[in-house]
């Protein structure tokens, strides 16, 4: 199935079935759908898409911070259940990195996600790059129940040409 995988930039009709693919996956918190149709739309240079016979098995969602020169924030990674632990996320942030010339990546992670926070380190390894983390949202930031999140930055790297 791993040929057979094309990752992409979104288009408008794939915001409801990013939203299907992360309300099945059940692991990531769920924005609204107009979110993910300005991500889709607005921001689609910096997201990714996966797709499989016709069907999107993973999604991306990222910007360029503002005023922080070459630094991709990654917001959300959501892979299929059937795709988990073939690099999949790890791959379509690389995707994002290599067409916008990214020389960090930052993203937040709660601590009880083990699993992003390996593809974070998997990351910086692949890169020979420095990976930091620090707290930058308390759970006192939160109105909900909610985890601490934890910022990692991997960086700064140069992409092999």
């Amino acid at each position: 199935m791993d040929s057979q995988i094309e990752f992409r930039k979104p288009k408008k009709e794939d915001a409801k079935k990013i939203v299907n693919l992360i309300k099945v996956g059940g692991t990531l918190d769920l924005n609204s759908e107009y979110l993910y149709l300005l991500q889709t739309t607005h921001f689609q240079e910096s997201c990714c898409v996966a797709v499989c016979e016709d069907e999107i098995v993973g999604f991306v969602s990222g910007y360029m911070i503002p005023n922080k020169d070459k630094q991709l924030f990654i917001w959300q990674v959501a892979v299929a259940k059937a795709l988990r632990g073939q690099n999949l996320a790890m791959r379509m942030i690389m995707y994002i990195v290599e067409k916008l010339n990214a020389q960090y990546i930052v993203s937040t992670v709660s601590p009880s996600n083990h699993s992003s926070i390996r593809v974070f380190e998997k990351i910086a390894q692949s890169l020979n790059a420095k990976l930091t983390n620090k707290v930058l949202f308390e759970i006192s930031d939160f109105n909900d129940a909610h985890e601490e999140e934890v910022q990692y930055t991997i960086g700064p790297f140069t992409l092999k040409q």
